[in-house]
């Protein structure tokens, strides 16, 4: 459809109402939160079928026709289709680390920086470091999250403070991780760059994680005359070390792919230059072209922890052990090759094509939702008196909350107020980044905050705690929220781009056209 056509066409569509608009996200809200709280299923057929309602509200209700909500979907999910391939990488990269004992080798040299004393800011690095490997806040609480959990029982924390500390860190790598999908989704839906999108996180992500470092310091004192469980920890790094070859040699890769970002390539090559930089690594410890396409395909399965899980009994646990020359208890060796197993057996194409089938499936969603211009009647709604970056900043940061109260979901609190804000923020001359940042800040981060979303409830379910009771101790969570807000109102970090294209830090707290 041409340009022109399109305009022709476009002034015959009649304007959604704001009570439409309204209805059509409470059906979203309903729909999705029954999905994934009523009957515990995934989001994608539920959303796929909302498309299909929206798209024929606006087709018989608001005379749009097919051609333009074909059109508008595609361009949606092409604006997505970046993340996509990126996320593709990032399972093979993920694959050839875990073979090539990169992620194995940073658990293993991070869990030796604990001591009593430094238990709750040690837990925050171990926490961000395995999740910024991983790029999975999900795995870090399940696995190292629920050693950290009986390690502090031992030093006498309170299990919500130290919960709270292991779900701030695992969520700070899931929000900086370039791994993560949701650090890929919400670029694609802002239409910001990955690496450009994590430098500008670092303004609002850096000063908070700094204060919560200087708080975990003093929450540290309280506690140092507890009696670390050296015990557990050397059984983990000893599991880890009879499962992967372990060396210096893992930092290798991670620093390859931080040099690439500090020199602004792209991030398609620089996770390229991990995956290849990984695979080295899988060579020089012993494996072939075909158990490397394997597991880039299909991710790496767990050997050494698996067999011991595997084990009938204590006496085969026992053989297993010994022919590594590890001397540990059958019962604590089950246990820690239990947690290992869980926590290493990810990566591969294959389990990332679930992420990008709900970005595929919410990015049509969306672009229904815009063409049938819902999202600007809402829109025009919330930010008719807002005059300064600070305001707008403030207004998408709520728009976040309120979608993840509302629909339980994670992704759809990055896709909804992403696809509703983006506009504004075009035309008050900010850059991409600002509002991909701001996705990240509100809506990643407070989804683990709140009981009935599907984060809250997966960690106060692996981690045994409740949500509302680790909330207050999760201080990254919520205070970065407030940190972005306050600096936005600051002109702190504030990024806008120019009539070139050129995105520039700007102290100008106005809204308002692209700066010349």
């Amino acid at each position: 459809m041409s340009e022109m056509t399109e305009t022709a066409e476009s002034k015959e569509w009649r304007k959604p109402s704001l009570a439409l608009s309204i209805g059509v996200i409470i059906l979203i809200t309903v729909t999705v939160s029954a999905a994934t709280l009523l009957y515990g299923t995934d989001v994608h057929s539920p959303i796929i079928m909302l498309a299909v309602v929206i798209g024929l509200i606006a087709r018989y209700s608001l005379g749009i026709t097919y051609k333009a909500l074909e059109a508008a979907a595609l361009d949606s999910i092409m604006s997505a289709m970046q993340s996509c391939m990126i996320l593709m990488l990032v399972g093979m990269l993920i694959g050839v680390w875990m073979r090539g004992g990169v992620i194995p080798g940073l658990i293993y040299y991070g869990l030796g920086l604990l001591s009593p004393k430094i238990f709750p800011l040690a837990t925050l690095l171990i926490c961000s470091v395995i999740s910024l490997s991983t790029g999975s806040s999900w795995s870090t609480n399940a696995t190292i999250g629920v050693a950290m959990m009986g390690i502090g029982n031992g030093l006498g924390m309170p299990p919500a403070m130290t919960a709270g500390i292991v779900v701030s860190g695992a969520y700070f790598g899931d929000k900086m991780s370039p791994l993560s999908d949701t650090t890929n989704l919400a670029p694609a839906v802002s239409g910001s760059d990955l690496f450009d999108h994590i430098r500008a996180m670092i303004w609002t992500t850096g000063p908070t994680y700094l204060i919560f470092a200087v708080i975990l310091i003093f929450w540290g004192f309280q506690y140092s005359g507890g009696d670390l469980d050296a015990t557990r920890i050397e059984a983990i790094r000893t599991i880890i070390k009879g499962e992967f070859p372990v060396s210096l040699l893992c930092l290798v890769p991670p620093i390859l792919v931080i040099l690439m970002a500090i020199l602004k390539f792209p991030a398609m090559p620089g996770i390229c230059v991990g995956i290849f930089a990984g695979m080295v690594l899988c060579f020089v410890y012993g494996s072939g072209w075909g158990e490397i396409w394997t597991i880039t395909q299909s991710g790496y399965k767990a050997g050494f922890s698996a067999k011991i899980v595997g084990a009938g009994s204590n006496e085969a646990i026992t053989a297993l052990l010994a022919a590594k020359s590890i001397s540990l208890s059958p019962d604590l060796a089950h246990d820690v090759a239990a947690m290992i197993s869980r926590l290493v057996g990810r990566g591969g194409i294959q389990p990332m094509m679930w992420s990008v089938s709900l970005a595929i499936a919410a990015m049509a969603m969306g672009g229904f939702l815009e063409v049938s211009g819902m999202l600007r009647v809402l829109l025009e709604a919330l930010t008719s008196g807002i005059r300064k970056v600070g305001g707008l900043v403030a207004a998408t940061c709520v728009a976040c909350i309120v979608s993840n109260f509302l629909t339980g979901s994670q992704y759809l609190s990055i896709v909804i107020p992403g696809r509703m804000f983006k506009t504004k923020f075009d035309e008050s001359g900010l850059a991409p980044r600002m509002l991909s940042r701001t996705l990240e800040d509100s809506g990643t981060l407070t989804s683990v905050l709140i009981p009935w979303n599907v984060c809250g409830g997966y960690a106060a379910g692996v981690l045994g705690v409740s949500t509302l009771a680790y909330a207050p101790y999760a201080v990254l969570n919520w205070l970065n929220v407030i940190v972005a807000i306050a600096l936005s109102y600051l002109g702190i970090g504030v990024f806008r781009r120019d009539r070139n294209g050129v995105d520039r830090l700007s102290r100008d707290l106005r809204l308002g056209n692209a700066e010349k």
